[in-house]
Order: structure tokens, then C-alpha cells, then sequence
């Protein structure tokens, strides 16, 4: 591939333009935005790439981090986390679109921790795209019934009627639902 010619393909570049020709960017904006997407190579490169969403602090990161490992050992899949995409966007919203766009599968690891992916649920049911292709693994706890509040149970029934809810309470139950994921 010349220096000149793009890793991403045209049509995810036209998508990712389409988004964001109602943002005014800067010409450094659109070269971090295409560095990004040029990071990204690998969702090409694989038949399933599973972007896997969740919390960051310390413990529900390693859940995370399981989560990818497991869908990595695929072959021919990619899985990665948003923090696996570098640069500092201003409206991580974008961010999250432009990456959703491109790959097959959108994975939400749910704990009731603080700092969950609350907006990006209300992303994956808010638009078509993104939950025909969005999977969620919520977590069950002992002793609570309805430990995410009213909102949240409405997403999760959502994905539940589709057969896209999967729950687990251990690390060994995350291993397995997760080697339930398409």
C-alpha cells in the first residue's frame, strides 16, 4: 500500500464524512479522526470485530479486558475497547459513531459499578444500526433484584426480546456467555 492510498475503505470514509458534515472541524480534527479510523485496520482485515463497551475502573476493566481476550482467541475476529483507539477527541459521541459504523458487533459488558456505558445504551437502542449488530452481557447480582434501576431494565429487556441479553454473575459465567456472542 502506497503512503498515499488509505487503509479505511472509501465507503467507511464517506460514512464517517456523512456524520460529521454537521460538525465544523478542524483540519487537525479530521487528521486525528483519520488517523483513527486508520488504526482500525484490523476490523478489515478480520470476518467479526467486536467493539466491547463497559466500565473502566479498576475491577470492571479487567472484565473487560477478559471479554476481548476471549473474542481475540476467535479466528479471524478483532476485538478492542475504546481506550484501544488513540487520540483525544473533543466529542467522544463521534468517536463512538465512527467506530460503531465499521464493525460487525457492538459487545456491552453491564455492571451497576458508576461510570457504566449509560450513554452509549441509550446509543446502541436508539438506533437501528447499531441494535440490530449490539449484544449485551449484564451482570446479575445476589440478593438484588433490580439493581440498575427502571432505565436500564428497559434496554435490557430490549436485547432480551431479541435474544441479545446474556447475563453471568462470575468470571467464569462472563467466560462462557461470552463464547455465546455471534
Amino acid at each position: 500500500m502506497s503512503d498515499e492510498e488509505s487503509p479505511v475503505p472509501d465507503d467507511v470514509l464517506k460514512s464517517a464524512k456523512d456524520q460529521l458534515d454537521e460538525e465544523e472541524i478542524t483540519l487537525a480534527d479530521n487528521e486525528e479522526i483519520l488517523h483513527a479510523l486508520s488504526e482500525l485496520t484490523p476490523v478489515y482485515e478480520n470476518d467479526k470485530s467486536y467493539f466491547v463497551l463497559g466500565n473502566y475502573d479498576r475491577e470492571p476493566i479487567r472484565r473487560l479486558n477478559l471479554v476481548v481476550d476471549r473474542l481475540n482467541r476467535r479466528t479471524d475476529a478483532y476485538a478492542f475497547r475504546m481506550v484501544d483507539i488513540r487520540g483525544e477527541w473533543d466529542n467522544s459521541i463521534q468517536k463512538f459513531c465512527l467506530i460503531a459504523d465499521i464493525v460487525t458487533n457492538l459487545v456491552g459488558v453491564a455492571e451497576k459499578e458508576p461510570s457504566d456505558f449509560l450513554v452509549e445504551q441509550g446509543l446502541l437502542v436508539g438506533t437501528t444500526e447499531y441494535f440490530a449488530k449490539s449484544h449485551v452481557l449484564e451482570r446479575e447480582y445476589k440478593d438484588e433484584e433490580h439493581p440498575f434501576g427502571w432505565m436500564q431494565d428497559g434496554v435490557f429487556e430490549l436485547f432480551e426480546n431479541e435474544g441479545r441479553l446474556y447475563r453471568w454473575r462470575t468470571e467464569e459465567d462472563l467466560v462462557d456467555v461470552t463464547g455465546e456472542l455471534p
